[in-house]
């Protein structure tokens, strides 16, 4: 029993963590793709390949694959927030791009329930990319 506890504990832990690609392994291949040289680079770097996934998304015969590449790089986006620096994390504009990163999960979370029915991805990828720029506008500013 007690090693069960420790099993459940690590697994916890690792599934918590801010910077963990347990269960979305192709994340750290986004990640790695995107890879700059500072984690602010890293940051427009993925909102790029965001980007051209949420476009390719509105297509309604392929739009599927595009959705499972928007879904493992917004995992990936999350992870890249680890990589700024820590004077970065202390600023203001970085609380707004977390405030930002936030609100692209809210509304990827509602385009991936919608995600079958064309109108209803395409007002949420409208959003999605507006979020993105906004987003992608304020690193920047890191």
């Amino acid at each position: 029993m007690r090693r069960m506890s420790y099993v459940i504990a690590a697994v916890l832990a690792l599934s918590l963590s801010g910077c963990s690609y347990l269960f979305y392994p192709k994340a750290d291949h986004y990640l790695t793709q995107a890879k700059g040289t500072t984690g602010v680079q890293t940051i427009e770097n993925l909102t790029t390949m965001l980007e051209a996934s949420a476009k390719a998304a509105l297509d309604p015969t392929t739009y599927q694959a595009a959705m499972d590449d928007l879904h493992n790089q917004v995992h990936a986006l999350d992870q890249s927030f680890c990589g700024v620096t820590e004077q970065q994390a202390k600023t203001v504009t970085y609380a707004k791009a977390v405030t930002l990163k936030q609100e692209l999960w809210a509304v990827f979370k509602r385009l991936w329930k919608q995600r079958h029915d064309q109108g209803m991805r395409v007002a949420h990828l409208d959003l999605f990319a507006k979020r993105l720029q906004e987003l992608r506008e304020t690193v920047r500013l890191l």
